[in-house]
């Protein structure tokens, strides 16, 4: 089994300022000055964090790779601890650049504008834990994952993705997958409140709806419509506006 290199020597300038904060504070060029930026007490050539004026921005985390001299970053927001953006570069100067933009509140988009190795995740920052805005949000991550995916299946998925956005019933319900799989909640995360079938795009273009994740098949079918359809006949009744799941 391979044994990761001393980060001093992945990172020798790093380790002669004694930590990834310190360093990138130096490759900022007075940029981050009098901007909290930190590192952990363990691993401090890895990690840093830089936080936001903006309360519903959590600190851009700093991580260092092991094997490859690159940085990455993610920026998320307070209340499910979702990705904003994120990204990976080998310029600390650049991850510095990006830093000073996620402290002093630049949009998404600037942000993305200013740093070309930012990368959006497609979810909007909602200031405050407004559960229609957060499924809003979370639908338009889904659609924006699906329409950039590069796989043999992607066309079916994207399919099926736009399909159940499509539906008013669906597209009011807060949208999760797992392994693929597109499922909904009648609750945001962090606590989600599973609600109906969940739906799968097949490798072969076809479509099929599931009671449960891997349990009983409900039908398969030929395109994305019949399989949303089928899907919003199996929702409960009485299903109310999705709330936060606290």
């Amino acid at each position: 089994m391979a044994t990761a290199p001393d980060p001093a020597v992945l990172y020798p300038d790093v380790a002669a300022y004694g930590s990834l904060a310190a360093a990138l504070q130096a490759a900022a060029e007075s940029r981050l000055d009098a901007v909290p930026v930190t590192s952990r007490d363990t691993a401090p050539l890895l990690h840093a964090a830089v936080a936001s004026t903006l309360p519903h921005r959590e600190p851009l985390e700093i991580s260092a790779w092991w094997h490859e001299r690159q940085w990455s970053i993610r920026g998320t927001e307070p209340f499910q601890s979702l990705t904003l953006i994120e990204g990976t570069t080998d310029d600390l100067a650049e991850v510095a650049r990006a830093a000073r933009a996620w402290h002093d509140g630049a949009a998404l988009n600037d942000i993305r504008q200013a740093v070309p190795f930012v990368r959006l995740t497609g979810r909007f920052e909602v200031p405050v834990p407004d559960p229609v805005r957060l499924v809003e949000s979370e639908w338009q991550s889904l659609r924006q994952v699906a329409s950039e995916l590069d796989v043999a299946w992607q066309e079916a998925y994207q399919a099926l993705i736009e399909a159940a956005h499509a539906e008013p019933a669906l597209r009011a319900l807060y949208p999760f997958t797992s392994h693929w799989a597109l499922r909904f909640s009648s609750t945001t995360r962090p606590h989600l409140t599973v609600v109906g079938p969940c739906l799968m795009a097949n490798s072969d273009g076809t479509y099929r709806v599931e009671r449960d994740f891997a349990r009983e098949d409900l039908g398969r079918f030929a395109t994305a419509q019949e399989a949303v359809a089928l899907a919003v006949r199996q929702l409960p009744s009485g299903l109310g506006p999705v709330a936060l799941g606290e």
